[in-house]
């Protein structure tokens, strides 16, 4: 099986800046797509961005300019640097990553989620 642990997520005040990071570990073979995404209370899970096992990103344009995904591939970690962040940016944020494992099945894999709180 595979699993997803996220961490960094916490209190920031409008501005400021926060990197959250998620691992993956179990029988991986390989890793493809990695992303973001996040829920606020009430609302829709949304996608924040994406990122490939090549290294290519995507963004909702409410996060472009301030945001940015990073993996590294030998540690099977994504992560996410949120800079300049807004009292809009207050989310549980959730990882994803689609997993091949030792039996060559793919699935997408989601991370427990963190508490990302922007407030002054």
């Amino acid at each position: 099986q595979v699993q997803l642990v996220q961490s960094g997520g916490g209190l920031v005040q409008p501005g400021g800046s926060l990197r959250l990071s998620c691992a993956a570990s179990g029988t991986i073979f390989s890793i493809n797509d990695m992303g973001w995404y996040r829920q606020a209370a009430g609302k829709e899970r949304e996608l924040v961005a994406t990122i490939t096992s090549g290294g290519s990103t995507n963004y909702a344009d409410s996060v472009k300019g301030r945001f940015t995904i990073s993996r590294d591939n030998a540690k099977n970690t994504v992560y996410l640097q949120m800079n300049t962040l807004k009292p809009e940016d207050t989310a549980v944020y959730y990882c994803n990553a689609d997993v091949k494992d030792w039996l060559l099945y793919e699935a997408v894999y989601w991370g427990q989620g963190t508490q990302v709180t922007v407030s002054s």
